[in-house]
Parts: structure tokens; C-alpha cells; sequence
């Protein structure tokens, strides 16, 4: 059944297309060659679609936009093989990631990352990714497209607020369609093969058809469908946790006898156990109304699944971990959008509206959660002993935990611009945005046998439970003006007019036991982990927390399906979500120099900025925006065939936002001081005679400005004490290299194709390089007295070099190709982190090992 957020999205997407003329404005040039032009100037000459971009919500040629762009065209995403998202970010070095698997990823650009980041109640992302027109930034991960029938990737690095908005703060990453074709039958089939060194086998089928209706009618579809092999093997384990106590001559517990409950995961082992398939297609269609007016919806589908585990763990060696459960994790989503094009007077009228739907659902075992905590606690007896892991006849049970988690998200994006004629001296771009974005959080941390009564309230089974609402709303009024003051020089001024309102309301934590008494010392325990947080914090009637206004009923107004709240304001005597609010102005200044034709300088100022946001810890107090200032001389540069582009930039960010496992392993978000960003990207490419090379680099050195202290609102050198009375420390020390993005990151591709038979033959080379990087933003975890650098069981993320080739043939309208991904079957590190605060076990997230596959197509 459609919601009622549907029925209204739609609504105003169909009011939209009833209430404007549509338009067939001159587009964006998101057609590809045809099969013989692509055979014939494969070698010789650069990619049309590569070639023109719309970054500046305009079409314009590459080489003219004063902006650190990289743009790879549809013929370059089918000679690398490109699908999905690490395969495009190979080739672009201003951006780094975080990743657990598929779908949960976390994009940072320039080194404005400060890790830990993804969490469904966190930051905004930093980095904007759109569809067309159209954003798709989700929090949470975002979302790993499928790439294929599509005219190109434009990566924009820097600020992009002023056009882009609140998640554009670093930089933007836009996929651009290929848009039905009128008049034109054509289309194409691609099949693959592939197997993974020391694991499974894979492969994809993907087709495209462009279906002319009449002749101003026309539609595209896409269908596709891959699997990834597995090549993490889920190997024998067991543990055994604490049992009999260890007592002192005075009867105290010191320690613990491990002859408790033993546990295996023999029934799990299996060998590459970690596949992943997706599915899904897409369907456009473009009408011509006149020569002025265009109408093109669109809507897209895809389904993803991964089985079993992405991590590895290095102690056991290998690609090999222990798991303890039949882990599952589904991500769909569906967006439907609608792009209205066309003119009024000379005037450009454009707009764009999208809603899209993304349900997940996971089950992840949790047993490093049991093993940090029985390891922790062992000097006072173990989970056996100190916590209440038991069921309801009083007996110890497994104390492993499992997470059940789903998400539905939705977000309902709308915008409106207008532009005067590109031709003239003084051009002008103005708009307006919305965007809503909903997410019905829940995640439910099960032990199997858990007493009812030691279990969150209403749910049996569950140590901790999760059910939020979160609602993020945006508006925006933006607009950029550009003067030809000479043929030569160009002055571009630019802002947006933000408000931001954002939303968290529900529960989150431990129960409270219906028979607990705080005043009775001989009460049954609280919950299993005698913990404080959870119902224990949830507000009552008179506005109080529950533990300190025990046995008063809760206030009304709560969350469905929630015991209670404690993320939430008492407010008229009753709950209402948390709030946190803000507007402000952000703005790009540019000045451009062209002194001969095919040459070009530039100079930027401009700012990007993220929303405030609200802790769901209800100790931790909410979190101010923060804001990137960035200053930026660039070039472009065209001297023949060769091309060569580049940037130089420094940059601020003011008071950033940096994530956490607080305690109980929330997430928690605080600003931290300012960090300083200095760096220089370039790219280089050359075409002729057959050989085609693309070079692209960059060298990023991102380092804190001031001490991070573990008080949020610290003083400078950390001296003071927190609210409970605790002595502030250093966290981070100012000068502390920023985690997560490598000082250095490049690549080269060279391709050399020529005449043979009937056909052309070629020959592909890739190389892909970063250097290391730290995990964590934190130098200590400990305390002031005991400091921790999580360094010590993180390490680093390893630096890799990976080379990839391929060898193949074209001819009349048919391609194959042999390649071989990871050529030397390097280690690939994508990801270490831990999954708790207190856990140490580090888990590895690798990239594919060695692949050698087969690719077939056709077009017609």
C-alpha cells in the first residue's frame, strides 16, 4: 500500500507535469556514440559525453567551467568496467571512503572526514551525491548505483553550497543518465563472467532499449542484474565466557573460571560466504510538447542483497573470520523524478522533483559485544557474574547478542530555477529548493532465552532497543550571477539563503525490570546489564527523568511501539521531538582568466556548510553546524590533444562535527576545533594516433587546528571539568593528521587500440595508488590518567597499489573483452573500525581479490 508521504509525492509531481508546459529545450548531450562512431574513434579522439557537463546546472564544455572538475564519460566507464561505486572512485583522487559492505557507505572529498560517520542518527553527509537532477544524498550510506547506460560521473571537489546545498559542503558526486533518444531505435546487451582468486564465481547480464513512440516521443529502458562472488570464509570458532567466580580470603569477587557457557559456530562454516546480488532497471520517458518544452519522468529500481559478512578479521590471517550467525542485509530503493525543461521569453525554466523510498533490513551478529564486555568485566566475574544475563527461572544463558535492524527512508526533493541566456555577458541563475527526508529508525540488540523482565519493556528477547523518528527538512533560495567584464575575463558571484529543520523523537536503551525497587537492596536487578540508560532516563509526567522521578507514570505524546521516551522535550505537558534549527548564508566568489583561447585560470572563495543536528544519548548535548571555507586557484588547459587541469586550494573547517562510540556504544556527534586543509589535485589527458592516457592525482594534507577535548566545550588546552565533575583531557592534539583520507592518491590508464581484420583491436593497462591512512580521528580513548591511541589495535589503513588489464576486440556492432581486476591480488583495505566502545578486535573491510573475466555485448 502506498503511504500517505507517497500519494502526496506523487500528487505533486503529476500537479507539476499538468501545470507547466514540459520542454525540449537543447539538452545536456547525454547521448553516446553510436556502436561505429564509438569502433571508429576508439583512440583518437575524446568522449563527447566527457566532454560537456552540467555542474553549473548549465551545459557547458569542460574546459570553460571555473570548478575542479573530473568527468568520466560513457566510453571510459565501459573500458574500465565500471558498475559501482569503488570502481568509479578508483579514478577519482580527491575522494575516500568508509565501508562495511555494499549500500553502507560513507564518501568524504579532500579530506574533510573525521571517520566514524554512517550512523542512521548522525551527521549529514559532507559530500552530496545526485541522480540527474535530482539528490539522492542519504544518511546512513549512500547509495551504490548501479553504472550502467550512463553518460558520465562528474566528481566537483570543494564547497558546492551555493548551487548543491547542505550535504554539498566538500564536494558533489553527480550520475548522469543517458536520456531516451526521439526518433531513434537502438540498444545494447552486455553479459560477464568472473572468478574471484580463492573465491566464488560471478557475473552480470545488463541490456539496454531506446523505443521511439513517434516523433516527439520516446522512451529508455535499462534492466540489469549482477552477482558478486563471495571471498571471505566464515571459519570454525568458539568461545568460552566466564562461569565459576574467583573470591578473595573476604568473600569479593576478583575474577572468574572460564568453564561458563561454550558456544561454536560450526553449523555457520562456509567458504566464501560473503556474495552479493543485485538487481534492478530503469525506465524514461521524454516527450517534445513543442520545440521549446520537455517533459521527462523517470523512475529507477534497485535491489540489493548481501549474504553473509563483509569484514575480516587479521588475527585469524587471511580473508577468514568467525561468525556466529546467518547474517543477512537487503537495501531497495525506488525513485521516481520528474524533469520539466524549457523557455520562457529567452529565459531557461527548470524543474526538477524526486521521491524516493529506500526500506532496509539486516541481522548481524553481535558476539564481539559479549566477548569485549566478559573481557572487560573478568576482575569482577564476567558477564556471569556482575550482569544479569538470564532467563526466567534465574539461569545464566549464551550472553551473545544479534541485531535485527530495519530502516525506511524517504526523501522528497523539489527545485526550481531559472537562467537567463547563456550567450550573453551578464548570465544569471536563480532558484529555489525544499527537500524533506524521513527515516523510521529501529534496531532491536536480541539475546536468545532473555527473561521478559530483564528485557526492554514490550519486547522479550532484547537486551536494547532502537525506534526513533527522524525528520530533516531543507529550504533554500540560491542563485549565481557571472559578467564578461572582457572577452577574457569573467567575475562570477553566488549565494544561498538556508534554513534548516531537523528532527529525532522516540526511545532508545535498556528496560527497567516492573518488579525493581532502587530503594530495596534486596530488589531483582534493573535489566540484564544493570544499565542507567533506556526507560531508566525516559520522561515522566512532571518533566523529569524517570530515575529521578521514580514511579511517576510517563508523559503521553510518546512514539508508537515505544515503551516510553527519552529522545524527546517535555513540552504543554507532554513529549515532542527533539529539535535543533538554524538559517544563515553561504556564498562562491570567482574570478576567471582566459588569456588565450584554450586557456584558462581561476580563482575561488566559497563556502560550504552542514545542519546542526541532535545526540540521541540523552547526556549529550546537541551539536552546532559546521562550516568548510575554501580558497582555490585553478587551470585549464588544452594545447592539442593534451589536456591538463589543476587545482591548488586551502581550506577551513570551522568547529567540525566528529563522530563516536560513546557510552553503551551510542553514537555520539560533537564539534571538534577547526582543521586546516592544504592540497593540490591535477589531471592530464591525451588522445591520438590510437593511444588514449589519463592521469589523475592528488596530495591532501589535512591536519586539526586546536586540541579536541574529550568535554565538548572545553577550553583551549582542556583543563577544565565536564558536567559530572571529571577532568577534561586531550582527545586529539592540534596538528593531528585527519583519519580516513590518504596524503597521496592517483591513477593512470593507458589504452592503445588499432585497425584489425574487420575491426579494432586494444590493449588496456590501470593503475590505481593511495597511500595509508589512520582509522580514527582520536589519539586517546582512554582517560587523562590511562591514555589509550586507538592507533594500537586499529593500526592503519593500508596503502595499496593495484593494477588492472585488459585485452579485446570490437567489430561491426559486437565487443568481447578479457580482463583481469587486482592484477598482483593485492591486499586492499578499505575500511578498520571496531563494532563497540569498548571493543579492541579490529575488523577489516577488503577489497576483491585478484578477478579474471569475460565480457561479451552487443548493440543494435
Amino acid at each position: 500500500m502506498i503511504d500517505k508521504t507517497s500519494r502526496v509525492a506523487w500528487a505533486l509531481l503529476a500537479t507539476s507535469a499538468l501545470a507547466s508546459p514540459a520542454f525540449a529545450q537543447t539538452g545536456v548531450n547525454d547521448t553516446p556514440p553510436s556502436p561505429q562512431e564509438q569502433v571508429a574513434t576508439d583512440g583518437r579522439e575524446e568522449d563527447p559525453t566527457e566532454i560537456v557537463v552540467t555542474a553549473t546546472k548549465r551545459e557547458e564544455n569542460l574546459q570553460d567551467v571555473p570548478v575542479s572538475i573530473q568527468a568520466i564519460g560513457t566510453r571510459r566507464l565501459d573500458q574500465l568496467n565500471i558498475s559501482n561505486f569503488e570502481d568509479y572512485t578508483k579514478q577519482l583522487p580527491s575522494v575516500s571512503f568508509q565501508t562495511l559492505q555494499p549500500g553502507s557507505t560513507t564518501v568524504y572529498m579532500r579530506g574533510v572526514a573525521t571517520g566514524g560517520d554512517g550512523n542512521h542518527s548522525g551527521s549529514f553527509p559532507s559530500v552530496g551525491t545526485y541522480l540527474d537532477e535530482q539528490p539522492v544524498t542519504t544518511i546512513g550510506g549512500t547509495l551504490d548505483i548501479h553504472i550502467y547506460d550512463i553518460a558520465r560521473i562528474e566528481s566537483l571537489a570543494g564547497p558546492q553550497g551555493t548551487l548543491y546545498g547542505a550535504s554539498s559542503q566538500a564536494g558533489t558526486i553527480r550520475i548522469i543518465t543517458n536520456k531516451p533518444e526521439i526518433g531513434q531505435f537502438n540498444g545494447r546487451v552486455d553479459g560477464e563472467i568472473n572468478k574471484i582468486a580463492g573465491g566464488d564465481w560471478g557475473g552480470s547480464l545488463e541490456g539496454m532499449v531506446n523505443v521511439p513512440i513517434n516523433d516527439r516521443m520516446a522512451a529508455r529502458f535499462v534492466a540489469f542484474y549482477q552477482r558478486d562472488g563471495g571471498f571471505v570464509d566464515n571459519v570454525f570458532g568458539s568461545r568460552t565466557y566466564c562461569g565459576d567466580p574467583v573470591l578473595d580470603g573476604e568473600g569479593e569477587v576478583v575474577g572468574c573460571v572460564r568453564n561458563g557457557i561454550s558456544v561454536d559456530n560450526e553449523e555457520f562454516v562456509e567458504k566464501n560466504f560473503n556474495d552479493y546480488r543485485v538487481y534492478g532497471g530503469r525506465a524514461a520517458l521524454k516527450i517534445d510538447l513543442d520545440d521549446n518544452w520537455t517533459v521527462t519522468p523517470t523512475i529507477m529500481h534497485q535491489n540489493g542483497k548481501v549474504d553473509g559478512y563483509y569484514g575480516v578479521d587479521p588475527d585469524l590471517g587471511g580473508l577468514r573470520i568467525d561468525r556466529f550467525r546467518d547474517e543477512i542485509s537487503k537495501d531497495k530503493w525506488t525513485q521516481a523524478a520528474l524533469l520539466i525543461e524549457g523557455k520562457v521569453f529567452d529565459f531557461d525554466v527548470t524543474y526538477s522533483g524526486a521521491y524516493l523510498k529506500r526500506p532496509t533490513y539486516s541481522l548481524t551478529d553481535y558476539t564481539d559485544y559479549a566477548d569485549a564486555y566478559d573481557a572487560a568485566y573478568e576482575g569482577v566475574g564476567g558477564l556471569a557474574n556482575y550482569f544479569y544475563y538470564q532467563d526466567a527461572a534465574g539461569n545464566t544463558i549464551d550472553p551473545r547478542q544479534y541485531i535485527i535492524g530495519t530502516n525506511d527512508f524517504r526523501k522528497l526533493s523539489q527545485e526550481i530555477r531559472v537562467a537567463s541566456p547563456q550567450d550573453k555577458p551578464f548570465r544569471v541563475i536563480a532558484g529555489a529548493f525544499y527537500q524533506v527526508q524521513k527515516n523510521d529508525i529501529f534496531q532491536d540488540y536480541k539475546i536468545d532465552n532473555l527473561a521478559p523482565d530483564l528485557s526492554v519493556n514490550g519486547y522479550p528477547g532484547s537486551l536494547w532497543v532502537t525506534k526513533q523518528k527522524r525528520k530533516d527538512k531543507d529550504y533554500a533560495l540560491f542563485g549565481e550571477a557571472s559578467f564578461d567584464i572582457t572577452p577574457q575575463v569573467t567575475l562570477t558571484g553566488g549565494g544561498r539563503l538556508f534554513k534548516f529543520d531537523n528532527t529525532l523523537f522516540g526511545f532508545a536503551g535498556f528496560g527497567v525490570n516492573p518488579n525493581y525497587d532502587p530503594d530495596d537492596p534486596d530488589s531483582p536487578p534493573r535489566n540484564a546489564a544493570g544499565g542507567s540508560s533506556g526507560v531508566y532516563r525516559c520522561l515522566t509526567v512532571n518533566g523529569e527523568a524517570y530515575l529521578d522521578d521514580f514511579g511517576a507514570p510517563f508523559a503521553p505524546g510518546g512514539l508508537a511501539g515505544t515503551p516510553c521516551t527519552n529522545v524527546g522535550t517535555f513540552r504543554d505537558g507532554k513529549v515532542v521531538p527533539r529539535r535543533s534549527k538554524g538559517n544563515g548564508f553561504i556564498h562562491r566568489l570567482n574570478a576567471q582568466y582566459k588569456p588565450i583561447e584554450d586557456v584558462m585560470f581561476y580563482a575561488t572563495w566559497s563556502r560550504g556548510f552542514r545542519p546542526g543536528g541532535i545526540n540521541r544519548q540523552p547526556l549529550a548535548p546537541a551539536y552546532d553546524p559546521d562550516y568548510l571555507t575554501n580558497y582555490e586557484l585553478g587551470w585549464k588547459t588544452s594545447f592539442g590533444r593534451l589536456r591538463w587541469n589543476g587545482a591548488i586550494y586551502r581550506q577551513r573547517w570551522e568547529k567540525f562535527q566528529f563522530s563516536f562510540l560513546g557510552l553503551n556504544s551510542l553514537t555520539v556527534i560533537q564539534n571538534g576545533r577547526d582543521a586546516i586543509i592544504n592540497g593540490i589535485e591535477t589531471d592530464v589527458n591525451y588522445v591520438a594516433g590510437g593511444l588514449t592516457l589519463n592521469a589523475a592525482a592528488a596530495y591532501t594534507d589535512a591536519k586539526t587546528d586546536g586540541n579536541i577535548c574529550n568535554f565538548a566545550e572545553g577550553n583551549s588546552d582542556c583543563s577544565g571539568l565536564d558536567d559530572q565533575g571529571d577532568p577534561d583531557f586531550v582527545v586529539t592534539p592540534s596538528g593531528s593528521r585527519l583519519p580516513v583520507t590518504p596524503k597521496w592518491k592517483g591513477s593512470v590508464t593507458a589504452r592503445y587500440a588499432w585497425p584489425m581484420w574487420t575491426g579494432r583491436a586494444h590493449v588496456q593497462g590501470a593503475m590505481s595508488f593511495q597511500s595509508g591512512a589512520r582509522a580514527d580521528i582520536r589519539r586517546n580513548v582512554g582517560d587523562g590518567e590511562n591514555p589509550l591511541d586507538p592507533a594500537t589495535y586499529l593500526g592503519r589503513i593500508k596503502g595499496r597499489t593495484v593494477f588492472d588489464i585488459y585485452a579485446g576486440y570490437d567489430w561491426s556492432t559486437y565487443n568481447a573483452e578479457l580482463f583481469v581486476s587486482n592484477l598482483f591480488n593485492e591486499d586492499i583495505e578499505l575500511t578498520r573500525g571496531v563494532v563497540c566502545s569498548i571493543c579492541t578486535n579490529t575488523l577489516i573491510t577488503p577489497g576483491r581479490p585478484r578477478t579474471i573475466g569475460v565480457r561479451l555485448g552487443t548493440k543494435f
